[in-house]
């Protein structure tokens, strides 16, 4: 196992309140965002634009409130529930746009490129998730990722200074966290490479148990091929990663069975504390 500082994450300079400014530092212009928008006069370039990945299955299933609010603070073309849209769609269609723009001279997509940042709310996988897609994107300059508390265990929030305890939803809470990411530091984070080798059964195959839904979160395992200088001849050879931690065994049961459950029954965990139990 192996360990890369491929990602990059915003860590906070503290908690309490901060003012975010005007709104207009973080808001983008719809033209940058959705390629078929007519282009417009911008005075000056945002100074925090900003992204926003909203998993509303998250945690205490307050995701939908959390929505409502950045949209109404932001341009509600900037913020996406994760339900609807995945962020490596989102991600891939806004640098494809970035190119073209840039291309034709747009000083404003230059600029909104440059100081970019990444608001993800959700649990450790949502944000796993995010910061999965972000590292696939093999950008030169990968946008910095926030974290917003969400889900049930939170810890990579935790980690970079954003706390545990799921946020409030209301707009002063949303505008307070704009003011917070404004003024955050860029920190390097590590992402996980796994090889794994399993004798090749005498009878029978050596393949996952269907069904087996992974969740976004994982990158998922893939068989090396028999020329890859990984494969070792009498052995199954697979490669994955993660991000923020691991388990195998009996925790690892636990864990995936409650991911499939809260996933069919998202009414049953509305509760942070409960879901921690």
């Amino acid at each position: 196992m192996d360990c890369r500082m491929d990602g990059c994450a915003i860590g906070s300079n503290g908690s309490g309140s901060k003012s975010c400014g005007p709104l207009s530092d973080y808001r983008i212009p719809d033209y940058i965002l959705k390629p078929d928008s007519e282009r417009v006069i911008v005075d000056n370039a945002p100074s925090c634009p900003v992204v926003v990945f909203i998993n509303s299955r998250s945690g205490g299933q307050l995701g939908s409130g959390l929505i409502k609010s950045y949209r109404e603070v932001l341009n509600e073309a900037q913020v996406f529930d994760l339900s609807e849209e995945s962020p490596d769609k989102v991600l891939h269609r806004l640098y494809a746009n970035f190119q073209r723009l840039k291309s034709n001279g747009d000083l404003l997509a230059i600029q909104i490129e440059k100081s970019l940042r990444l608001i993800v709310a959700g649990g450790d996988g949502t944000a796993s998730w995010l910061l999965g897609v972000v590292s696939d994107l093999k950008l030169t300059h990968s946008p910095p990722v926030a974290t917003v508390p969400l889900g049930t265990g939170n810890n990579l929030p935790f980690s970079f200074g954003w706390g545990k305890k799921n946020p409030a939803t209301d707009q002063e809470a949303v505008k307070s966290f704009l003011g917070l990411v404004k003024e955050a530091r860029e920190m390097s984070i590590d992402s996980w490479h796994i090889i794994m080798r399993m004798r090749v059964p005498q009878e029978g195959p050596c393949d996952p148990i269907a069904p087996l839904e992974l969740p976004h979160s994982l990158h998922a395992f893939h068989r090396v091929t028999g020329s890859d200088e990984l494969n070792v001849e009498g052995y199954h050879t697979f490669r994955g990663g993660f991000w923020n931690y691991f388990s195998m065994g009996m925790d690892a049961q636990v864990s995936y069975g409650f991911h499939s459950e809260r996933k069919k029954n998202p009414e049953k965990f509305k509760n942070q504390l409960s879901n921690q139990v």
